[in-house]
């Protein structure tokens, strides 16, 4: 059992760590501290568990990773005993998932549901954190990890008048509770990335007209969604080792899938056009790994987004409809690709239009329409596909202060600042699990939440074994780290589009690719020899000796 929080009659409760968020990665956090014997707090600002799978509620709302695989692998039983209904697990099974963990590992008695984290002091003379919450208390911990989830922070628009429209209005990433029924209505849906082309087709089905506004097109690959067999799910498990391995050490994305041997150009036409057929077919996200240079070589990734343009056309009727939904201002794979069911043949309906916000930009929204290029489109609830404040948004809502008074918003704002996503210079004791700088949303994400949680437990242990008391990343160390992942993302073809793994989705924000794009199985390596290294770039130290550094 955990020890006992410390406390006194004058002095905040006080833990070894609190943990700010409890979705996949907070209650894996919680689970693995648990086990080194600390004691730890979780704050969640939800009523319940799941993080992006609690606020995430929208029509058709899924994962892109086959269920099988974005799943916890820390415990065979856990693996084994779970049935799994569809290849790609909608959101309320996702969500009863997480439940059915936070249950079966006992974990709601440390999170405290409902509570914000508004702000986090670190103190020197103490090298304590306090850490104050929307409820107004403040409680002190040694150490802080924020698992506040890279797509939580959901992004209002800025679009004149939507604070005057009279119908409702949703946005994805804040749904209601209660089932929304869209039967008769006439919806708007303004954004067409993941939440959109997941949400149009169901939407569209219920509404007696709906308009779907579009600022950019979006590559897009069936799911190819079905029921799982007993005998599929079996074959999983039977193979859950090496699955699990090979996704940790060998793939760059985290996902089992047949590794390409060959470039794109390295296949005449018809062989590579019968093999971009068979992904087609097949459905998923492994589309991207038909070959070994789509990411790299401009001319190869031509060959991919030219196969699912004329998909695109062969699908949708009409030839102007067809084109606005081709996209073309990027290539294919570097902002996330997308995977649907029925999204380009939705417009196909009667009852569906499409509207091209790239060349004449929504100009407001009225008591209950959008005028574009002076026409009004009626509509009576609004639906914002708008997209997160991805990576550092949810960090950034947290009034962070680290040595010296200097805020963590105040060293990020000319874009975040790591070393490997797991610490910022000047803010000692503070780990971010799948932060920016490291493989995270390019990655099936269980993969890398479970190796960032792994890896900080296994840190704190070996600190606390040798009396250590503070640990923070070297500026050296963290300079050599960004050069590095700016390097990495250079060599790609990625920093091509204006994407949100750029910030380039909110206004202002600085251009800069947060993820790691080396891969997760090169990413897992170099955190395994740095920690095997005595924790190599990082200073650590006792509190009562002074200021030296015992790794670096």
């Amino acid at each position: 059992m955990p020890a006992t929080p410390s406390t006194t009659a004058k002095s905040p409760v006080t833990y070894d760590v609190v943990v700010v968020g409890a979705g996949f990665a907070g209650m894996y956090m919680l689970h693995r501290l648990r086990g080194q014997g600390m004691t730890a707090r979780v704050y969640e600002q939800g009523s319940g568990v799941g993080g992006t799978w609690y606020w995430n509620r929208y029509p058709g709302a899924r994962c892109d990773v086959e269920s099988m695989q974005y799943s916890y692998s820390f415990c065979d039983d856990l693996q084994q005993e779970w049935d799994w209904s569809e290849r790609y697990a909608p959101q309320p099974e996702i969500l009863k998932y997480a439940n059915h963990v936070a249950d079966r590992f006992d974990l709601r008695k440390d999170i405290q549901f409902d509570t914000r984290v508004d702000r986090a002091e670190f103190d020197e003379t103490t090298s304590l954190w306090s850490v104050t919450t929307s409820d107004g208390r403040t409680v002190t911990a040694k150490f802080v990890v924020l698992a506040t989830g890279c797509l939580s922070n959901a992004r209002m628009p800025d679009i004149k008048g939507l604070d005057r429209f009279k119908g409702k209005v949703y946005h994805t990433g804040h749904w209601p509770h209660q089932e929304v029924d869209f039967t008769g209505l006439r919806v708007g849906v303004i954004g067409t990335g993941s939440s959109g082309i997941q949400s149009v087709p169901v939407i569209a089905e219920q509404a007696s007209h709906l308009t779907v506004f579009q600022r950019t097109a979006n590559f897009s690959i069936p799911a190819r969604n079905a029921p799982l067999t007993e005998e599929e799910r079996q074959k999983f498990r039977d193979n859950y080792p090496e699955i699990r391995r090979f996704a940790r050490e060998v793939t760059k994305n985290g996902i089992y899938t047949e590794m390409p041997d060959r470039g794109a150009l390295d296949d005449g036409d018809n062989e590579r056009r019968a093999k971009y057929e068979a992904r087609w077919n097949r459905g998923g996200l492994t589309f991207m790994s038909v070959y070994n240079n789509l990411a790299l070589d401009k001319a190869a990734n031509d060959t991919a987004a030219n196969f699912v343009r004329e998909k695109i056309a062969e699908i949708v009727n009409d030839p102007e409809t067809a084109k606005l939904l081709q996209p073309n201002n990027h290539p294919i794979g570097t902002k996330r690709i997308c995977i649907d069911t029925d999204y380009f043949a939705t417009f196909n309906r009667p009852n569906v239009t499409l509207i091209d916000i790239r060349s004449n930009p929504i100009e407001e929204i009225t008591e209950n329409a959008v005028r574009v290029a002076g026409k009004e489109y009626e509509v009576d609830a609004l639906v914002l596909a708008t997209g997160f404040d991805a990576m550092t948004g949810s960090v950034a809502k947290i009034d962070i202060k680290g040595r010296g008074g200097q805020t963590l918003n105040q060293k990020w704002a000319a874009g975040p600042r790591t070393y490997l996503g797991l610490m910022s210079a000047g803010f000692p004791n503070l780990f971010v699990v799948t932060g920016p700088g490291s493989p995270s949303v390019l990655s099936n994400m269980i993969v890398s939440i479970e190796q960032h949680v792994d890896w900080i437990t296994d840190c704190l242990a070996y600190m606390r074994d040798r009396g250590l008391d503070t640990m923070e990343a070297d500026v050296d160390a963290e300079d050599r780290w960004v050069a590095h992942v700016n390097e990495v993302a250079a060599a790609t073809l990625y920093p091509q589009a204006n994407s949100w793994y750029m910030g380039a989705n909110v206004p202002g924000k600085p251009r800069i690719f947060m993820p790691y794009i080396g891969g997760v199985g090169p990413y897992r390596q170099i955190c395994n020899d740095i920690a095997a290294k005595g924790y190599e770039g990082f200073v650590m130290e006792r509190a009562e000796a002074p200021r030296k550094a015992v790794a670096s």
